[in-house]
């Protein structure tokens, strides 16, 4: 489903331009495709943050731009890393039935059986879908999956119309045996020993008492 935002179009560009837009809580974009030149927009700060929220990474948004509706598919989102603010948005132009390609997440759910690990391999996949019916997230259930459990892409679960772009074989989740505290500290002792690294005795070694040795006592 694609959301309603209301657009304006823009004439001012540059950081200084952005920077008003930004101050007025608005956010500028750009719409780029269909052998068009790119349209400038400023778009409304909250309505296109919870869009885009709700949208996820392929978030389709239905612009009016002067009147008329364009839809645009989300492709990169600027963010402000300290203060967490969207900065800009670029979209791509689309059309009702275009097929467009996308890398949709993968979302693990459920709980593999004790003393196992699960790993997600890759956390995208590569998709070609419609642009109206793209995904917002592919699930994976490793519900009860046994060490040495592996899903490809293969196995996944597309929607309808979708198909997989990347290798069949590419490995998405994997279930391994958990490693324990001491074999983990095992495995970094030889790794360290063959690389012929030595570790500093702590403290602590080397206050305790060598075996057969009496501890120190108090006077």
């Amino acid at each position: 489903m694609s959301e309603k935002i209301t657009a304006e179009t823009r004439t001012e560009f540059g950081k200084g331009a952005a920077r008003r837009i930004r101050r007025e809580n608005k956010i500028p974009a750009v719409v780029y495709g269909h052998g068009n030149d790119p349209i400038h927009l400023t778009l409304p700060g909250h309505a296109t943050m919870m869009a885009l929220k709700h949208g996820g990474a392929n978030a389709l948004l239905d612009l009016d731009i002067d009147g008329k509706s364009q839809l645009a598919l989300t492709k990169q989102v600027q963010v402000d890393p300290i203060r967490r603010v969207i900065e800009h948005v670029d979209f791509v132009a689309v059309v009702k039935g275009e097929k467009v390609t996308v890398d949709v997440p993968v979302h693990v759910v459920g709980d593999a059986a004790p003393e196992t690990l699960v790993v997600t391999e890759n956390a995208t996949v590569q998709l070609e879908a419609e642009a109206t019916h793209i995904p917002e997230f592919i699930e994976v259930s490793v519900e009860g999956a046994a060490a040495g459990t592996q899903i490809h892409a293969s196995d996944l679960t597309l929607p309808s119309g979708a198909t997989l772009l990347v290798d069949g074989d590419t490995l998405v989740v994997n279930v391994t045996e958990q490693i324990s505290a001491a074999a983990l500290e095992s495995e970094l002792e030889e790794a360290e020993a063959e690389a012929g690294i030595e570790r500093e005795e702590s403290d602590e070694a080397a206050a305790a008492p060598a075996e057969g040795e009496a501890a120190p006592t108090e006077e």
